[in-house]
């Protein structure tokens, strides 16, 4: 990767307060589900010995960073300051962040633990094709160690500090769903209500919008 790239992998970690007391850091066993062992009927095939992680568990990758990607692409220059609140992040800060946040998901398959409060400041892209680059370099990576990981690796537990102090730690597979790719849609999602209040067409996500109309019969 690039350098930016490399700074990039510090992006998005406590910015959420969701993410600080994410309910799915902890995985309970559906309520009434069965958890006895039956023979050997095929409800005791382990899902584990069918497929690797990505393709069992993250089969949506490459169609949720293409989506992100079109919604990036979209992004005006010259509005890097606007905001539909004073609360808040400005254009240029949201689009940055959402450029950025496959490198969070980097450090998740590159680190066990990583501490919050010593994240440097995120580079700041100069304009549109530049924060699309950064993505496209960061999510590359990103998909490449994705497809890459190992079961042992998926199911060991990653922590997530701040100054410190443990936020969360679980199951690396389930927290890159919840903080990295959960976390990318809901920015996303936030991105493309700017782009709407900004009168800029607005890319289907997980399904057409009022700018695209339905698809052709």
């Amino acid at each position: 990767m690039t350098e930016t790239s490399a700074s990039s992998t510090h992006s998005a970690t406590l910015d959420d307060g969701a993410m600080r007391t994410h309910p799915s850091t902890r995985a309970h066993p559906a309520a009434g589900a069965d958890t006895s062992t039956r023979g050997d009927q095929a409800t005791n095939v382990d899902p584990v010995k069918l497929a690797d992680p990505a393709t069992l568990l993250f089969s949506d990758l490459d169609v949720e960073l293409a989506t992100t990607r079109r919604m990036l692409e979209r992004v005006p220059n010259g509005k890097d300051d606007w905001r539909p609140h004073k609360r808040s992040r400005t254009l240029d800060e949201l689009a940055a962040h959402v450029a950025q946040l496959p490198g969070f998901g980097i450090m998740m398959l590159t680190r066990d633990e990583y501490d919050g409060g010593t994240a440097p400041p995120e580079p700041k892209a100069a304009d549109c094709a530049a924060r699309v680059k950064i993505f496209d370099e960061v999510s590359g990576e990103f998909r490449r160690l994705v497809k890459a990981m190992t079961w042992d690796q998926a199911l060991s537990p990653w922590t997530l500090k701040f100054r410190g102090q443990e936020v969360f730690s679980a199951p690396r597979a389930q927290l890159l769903r919840s903080a990295m790719l959960t976390h990318l849609a809901h920015h996303r999602a936030q991105l493309g209500v700017y782009l709407r209040l900004l009168d800029i067409p607005v890319p289907g996500s997980y399904g057409p919008t009022a700018d695209e109309g339905p698809p052709p019969r």
